[in-house]
């Protein structure tokens, strides 16, 4: 490779007390894109750099006159009170109990008995109207004829007085002497046409800006904080404030039928990924994304009339623009960026189709929770790129930046120099990984209630954060986000419209724990998925489970596929059968692995295996690994699976030996798991590439020979075919 410096794709922040700074972090890092960031402002002495600049350009606040002008389309979310006791037959609940009145104001303003609901939740019942009254006074509502010791809340719409995710970066960095800003709501009529008369004259005010980036469009994911300002709830797929009675009453004339809260509320679940989605909550969903898509276009549609370009951040209002929908290609977005916290959510940009060209923003932003004294941001960096770098060489994004306070990453020199070797060797590999479409072992479908809607984003509750329940099981979808496989994310709704859809992989995935939406639940109980996914494996299809896939208790079966998977779960319904299956055997699965120190993360409690199934794993009387012939199929068991280079392995070897492809195992691999092999066929290129800060030496199988070679730490070297 050339060691010439190379320059482009790389975007930084700025500010107005920094300005040389830029110029020469510009230079180090080969930085060809200037943005600003909340709270801060773009110089004018640097419109003449040559580099394109970036505008965030916020649609739902910036603008509190207008707001307070016309808090009658101030935005709203839905929220559900806590399950309050009845001792009498009377009861009053305070709305706002645990929940900031700074970020939160109860909407009285319109009819609280059309929108509002109270739900007696011990028996499920709608409580009527004229049960219960509301006082804006005490801001609670009294509840009369109650049943004494049944449990009842009430859902109730309130408005955002307070953006989120200004309330999250004020709080976060202690800003001090500040406006909170209020969320206007640009899909109701007297906003939207300010909102669009808005847009044209920033345009024509900031004729120097090339890209505007909107953060995002009109609906905020559901973010709520407690008293305190600390978190209470968080769904970053969550509709819960995409809500109003003038968006309702439009949903309801589509639909012809009366909407619901509980069509939101979801019993307090409020519709999670970890739900079943109703049939209510798909519909809300399909107009909700239409109609954001066709007023995100209006928007759009300005900027290239103005000549600019439009980019989206994926996050914050981002409801309504999932990105692997049909309707967010209709909106003409030239760019996506989005925050990159590992491999899974790289893949979930740089997986993006429809629009020119996607940009990754790494870790650690530049706010004080990271760079202060004692801090160490470097060792967050390398953390953050080495995960990220996995999945940049299966799909790369097209530009990487970095977000926040530029002058606080200047006081860590180390941080620096590292990321201006970051930036140079993603400009070294980019060309090469997206000559074409990189080598694949096999085409993968994961199979859950959601599909492509949450592509890579499955088992997410907030981006990329740690989960105790839910790592073992997103630890499989960061594996395959930096393995050699083609993914796809499929629903069982997929299943049901085209019957065919699984001769197209040749392993299918179902990952988590039973009666959630990852494993299907209730769809478990429809004969026809049953028999479509058995008969995907008796003709030999690979199936792969984790967790207590297939679950859901039906016709004497815990896991309705345990037949195929060749386990069970013990829930003490068959305790009375004994079990006499927990002989470990040998397999290539395991081959040169200890097997005791495999980490199986929370793995699965009280799972055992049924009569001729092989296990390789089993702790405690719980299997943990096993593997089952089913017909011409073959299956994989596996509690849990985190991420880490040896579970990659593992799971590489049980993918490779569920297809039946097992005699192809040393082909485009490294016997070093912290070693990985790319192969690009059509650039006739491959690389070996050390994802360990050590020097780490292995030998390396292509698809016609095998060599020795030692690698620095972190490094990369090229090959040709």
């Amino acid at each position: 490779m050339s060691n010439v410096k190379t320059k482009g794709r790389v975007t930084i922040p700025t500010d107005l007390d920094i300005i040389d700074q830029t110029r020469e972090i510009m230079e180090k890092w080969g930085a060809d894109a200037l943005r600003d960031c909340d709270g801060t402002l773009f110089p004018v002495e640097l419109k003449e750099t040559g580099a394109k600049i970036y505008a965030t350009y916020y649609t739902t606040r910036k603008d509190n006159a207008w707001a307070k002008a016309n808090l009658d389309e101030v935005q709203q979310c839905y929220l559900m009170t806590g399950f309050i006791t009845a001792e009498k037959e009377e009861l009053e609940i305070e709305l706002l109990h645990g929940i900031s009145q700074d970020l939160m104001s109860i909407n009285s303003r319109d009819d609280i008995k059309r929108w509002w609901e109270v739900i007696d939740r011990t028996t499920g019942e709608v409580v009527p109207t004229d049960k219960w009254s509301f006082d804006a006074d005490t801001g609670k509502v009294k509840i009369s004829s109650t049943t004494p010791y049944h449990e009842y809340t009430v859902s109730f719409l309130a408005y955002l007085i307070w953006d989120p995710v200004n309330m999250y970066n004020a709080v976060v960095n202690d800003w001090e002497n500040f406006e909170p800003e209020i969320t206007f709501d640009v899909r109701q009529p007297k906003t939207k046409e300010f909102s669009m008369k808005r847009l044209r004259n920033f345009l024509t005010d900031n004729p120097h800006v090339d890209v505007v980036r909107f953060t995002t469009f009109f609906h905020q994911f559901t973010l709520v904080f407690d008293e305190l300002r600390r978190q209470k709830y968080v769904d970053w797929y969550g509709y819960s404030a995409s809500v109003s009675p003038y968006i309702l009453e439009q949903f309801e004339a589509e639909v012809g039928y009366k909407f619901r809260a509980e069509f939101i509320i979801d019993e307090g679940y409020h519709n999670n990924q970890y739900r079943n989605p109703s049939k209510e909550f798909k519909d809300f969903m399909t107009f909700q994304r239409r109609e954001v898509a066709k007023l995100a276009k209006e928007m759009v549609d300005i900027c290239h009339e103005f000549g600019k370009e439009a980019m989206m951040f994926l996050g914050d209002h981002f409801i309504g623009c999932e990105p692997y929908m049909e309707e967010f290609a209709t909106i003409g977005l030239d760019a996506v960026v989005g925050s990159v916290g590992n491999a899974s959510t790289l893949r979930l940009i740089s997986d993006i189709k429809g629009v020119t060209y996607t940009e990754g923003r790494f870790l650690p932003y530049f706010f004080p929770d990271t760079f202060h004294e004692g801090g160490d941001p470097l060792k967050e960096g390398r953390e953050n790129w080495l995960c990220a770098r996995r999945a940049m060489m299966r799909q790369p994004v097209d530009r990487i930046g970095y977000g926040g306070y530029l002058k606080l990453a200047l006081d860590f020199p180390e941080f620096v120099d590292y990321i201006e070797h970051v930036c140079d060797e993603f400009r070294m590999f980019y060309d090469h990984a997206k000559a074409g479409i990189p080598y694949n072992f096999a085409k993968i479908a994961v199979l859950n209630s959601w599909g492509k809607a949450r592509s890579w984003g499955a088992h997410m509750v907030h981006h990329a954060l740690y989960q105790k329940q839910n790592y073992s099981y997103a630890g499989i979808i960061e594996i395959l986000a930096g393995g050699a496989y083609d993914v796809n994310f499929i629903s069982f709704d997929d299943l049901l419209e085209n019957p065919a859809l699984l001769d197209e992989f040749d392993v299918v995935f179902n990952i988590g724990d039973r009666d959630t939406a990852h494993t299907g639940g209730d769809y478990w109980q429809d004969e026809r998925i049953v028999t479509m996914v058995r008969k995907f494996v008796a003709k030999g299809g690979g199936f792969i489970g984790v967790g207590e896939p297939t679950g859901h208790q039906r016709q004497g079966r815990t896991l309705q596929l345990a037949s195929v998977l060749g386990v069970e779960k013990e829930t003490g319904f068959t305790l009375g059968y004994d079990k006499y299956n927990w002989e470990e055997v040998p397999h290539f699965i395991t081959e040169d692995i200890d097997t005791t120190t495999i980490d199986f993360g929370e793995g699965s409690k009280s799972i055992f295996a049924l009569e001729n199934t092989q296990i390789l794993v089993e702790r405690d009387k719980e299997v943990q690994l096993a593997v089952n012939n089913y017909f011409d199929g073959r299956s994989v068991y596996i509690g849990g699976l985190p991420y880490s280079p040896e579970n990659a392995r593992l799971l590489h070897r049980a993918i490779m030996w569920s297809m039946g492809q097992d005699d192809k195992i040393n082909h485009w691999l490294s016997e070093n798991p912290l070693v990985d092999v790319h192969a690009y066929p059509e650039s006739g290129r491959f690389c070996v590439c050390n994802n360990a800060s050590s020097v780490q030496k292995t030998t390396v199988y292509t698809d016609s020979k095998s060599f020795k070679i030692t690698l620095k730490p972190e490094e990369i070297q090229w090959f040709d075919i």
